[in-house]
């Protein structure tokens, strides 16, 4: 008997925590939009704010009555599934995203985009190894730890940026449609040499060898799946039936999630693969993915607050500010700058190119992701998952900013004057995935 009310005690306090997290984290939603910026940003501030204010107010003890062990896995349980649908649904819109890849623009956009940024990430892991700072370097193998810290500034945040793109009216621009293609077969790259990254944290050379294997296989039997799917005969049938369609990718997606984490890579290649299967234009897609981007939205606060909770009480004992901005201007710099200097070689107006690397500059809930799988892996220690989480939100929240500055400035050089009060406002665009 007290073991049922035990455990009536603890479901009751579960339900009470995630709801407090997910009302919490739609006014931060609103304040975020409030102030022209993606919801996400607010979701990410909530995630940051919570652990220190819980830990300011009360200490540990505060926290371990609000939110005890058992509560703080529920947290963590709804916080992965809904970071694992969500992820389903950004790899069904990357590959809806993309434009035609062939000319030499697309080839100098993403050129500029990716090899100033891995040079910009090389520079920062040599600056931690540098610092010898065990709080930031931790113990990952070397390679490891290279390889990730490498890749960690090249992300761009396709569903922010399609976001960002819609607020400010730019669909199917030249700059939204160079910034989109050129963030997905740059982010496609990161991800592959995230596994490799995993893999070396794992046993070594043989399991990022296993990792990469697992991942190209993995990426063609989708792509495979992808077309068969397509095919005249299926979608009628699926698109009549949306609701259980979704049920069924969505338990798909966390069994392939756990069987990919289970095999030394990440719950996120799961993810990633099986969105990668579904043919983005078909309705009967978008139809199911909605309704899952639907309900991975809704439970990804959770993640943010579980997982800043977890930093905050085992990991970091204080905000790592020479690393934010270490890690920050770096950021800044290998994306603005280089994404600027491709789309010029590639024949682009200076005001496209400024746009360009100004969008491409926003990494919100892609880069998140790419540093819970370090932090997972061993590699990335609570300080410096904190000083990239930081970085993070800084440079998605500049991207809009940045963008109204930049057209600003152009219009008053052709036209003179400021921008007519409305473009100068945040617009009101689709509800898009965050």
């Amino acid at each position: 008997m007290n073991g049922a009310v035990s455990y009536t005690v603890s479901g009751l306090h579960s339900v009470a925590a995630l709801t407090i997290v997910l009302t919490a984290a739609h006014l931060f939603r609103r304040l975020a939009r409030f102030v022209g910026q993606p919801g996400v940003v607010g979701e990410i501030t909530l995630g940051l704010l919570a652990g220190p204010l819980i830990l300011t107010l009360g200490g540990e003890d505060a926290r371990q009555a609000l939110l005890p062990a058992d509560v703080l896995t529920v947290l963590h349980l709804c916080g992965h599934v809904g970071l694992v649908l969500f992820l389903v649904a950004t790899a069904t819109e990357l590959t809806a995203s993309t434009v035609s890849l062939r000319g030499r623009v697309i080839a100098w956009v993403t050129a500029g985009t990716l090899f100033p940024s891995l040079a910009a990430g090389a520079a920062l892991a040599g600056w931690l190894l540098w610092q010898n700072d065990p709080d930031l370097r931790g113990s990952a193998p070397r390679p490891a730890f290279l390889i990730f810290i490498t890749i960690a500034l090249t992300v761009s945040a396709v569903p922010v940026l399609a976001r960002i793109i819609a607020d400010h009216r730019l669909t199917g621009t030249r700059a939204a449609r160079l910034s989109l293609s050129s963030a997905v077969v740059v982010d496609a790259i990161a991800w592959l040499l995230l596994g490799t990254a995993v893999g070396l944290a794992g046993t070594g050379t043989h399991a990022a060898l296993t990792a990469i294997l697992v991942l190209v296989g993995g990426l063609g039997a989708s792509l495979l799946l992808r077309r068969l799917l397509a095919t005249r005969t299926v979608p009628p049938a699926l698109a009549r039936h949306p609701y259980p369609v979704a049920a069924v990718i969505a338990m798909v997606a966390l069994v392939a999630a756990h069987a990919t984490e289970s095999g030394g890579l990440t719950a996120i290649s799961g993810a990633f693969l099986v969105g990668l299967c579904l043919p983005a234009k078909q309705p009967w897609t978008a139809a199911a993915v909605t309704r899952i981007n639907r309900l991975g939205t809704a439970l990804l606060p959770a993640f943010f607050v579980a997982t800043g909770l977890t930093v905050w009480s085992t990991g970091a004992t204080a905000v790592p500010w020479l690393a934010i901005t270490v890690a920050t201007a770096l950021a800044v710099i290998g994306k603005t700058v280089g994404s600027y200097v491709g789309a010029r070689l590639a024949g682009e107006t200076p005001h496209t190119a400024q746009r360009i690397g100004v969008l491409l500059n926003a990494r919100g809930l892609t880069e998140i992701a790419l540093l819970q799988a370090g932090h997972a892996a061993g590699i990335v220690t609570g300080q410096l998952y904190l000083a990239l989480v930081v970085m993070a939100l800084v440079t998605t929240a500049m991207t809009g900013w940045s963008l109204r500055l930049v057209d600003r400035r152009q219009h008053r050089e052709v036209h003179g004057g400021e921008l007519p009060t409305a473009d100068s406002q945040p617009l009101e665009g689709p509800k898009a995935i965050h």
